[in-house]
């Protein structure tokens, strides 16, 4: 496997990559539908692709309010710390902005996953598009 590093993306330049990996995830496998998937936000967050060699697999958005979100990761590259390096790039930069804290809505089977990155649970379990999730904080 080629090394994954992680960049800051250009919404209009990479649109279509960010699309590509969002429909795979978010539409395809976990039945989000298009019209919710697809939001205002999008324009005014700054998005991150994840890339083994120069092959997008992975993205996420930072809103300007620290709210992160959108966080996937194509299936055959799960498991092999990519989510991790999207995150840790993620907080790096929501950190370097002054956003010393972030929030994100966590599907409950991830909350694990961003616990690991020192977010915490703030909420009781509720359905967001049909799947459970948490609010989670990080940071002050």
């Amino acid at each position: 496997m080629n090394k994954i590093h992680v960049s800051v993306a250009d919404w209009q330049k990479d649109i279509a990559e960010i699309r590509r990996i969002r429909e795979a995830v978010f539409i395809a496998e976990q039945s989000v539908p298009p019209e919710l998937e697809w939001d205002a936000d999008d324009a005014g967050a700054m998005h991150f692709l994840a890339f083994e060699g120069d092959f997008p697999i992975g993205t996420a958005r930072l809103l300007p309010s620290g709210e992160i979100g959108r966080v996937s990761v194509l299936k055959d590259w799960r498991g092999l710390k990519v989510g991790d390096k999207l995150m840790e790039t993620v907080i790096g930069v929501a950190e370097q902005r002054g956003q010393t804290r972030q929030f994100l809505s966590a599907q409950v089977y991830a909350a694990p996953f961003y616990e690991r990155l020192g977010f915490k649970i703030v909420s009781d379990e509720f359905l967001e598009v049909g799947i459970p999730h948490v609010d989670m904080v990080r940071g002050d």
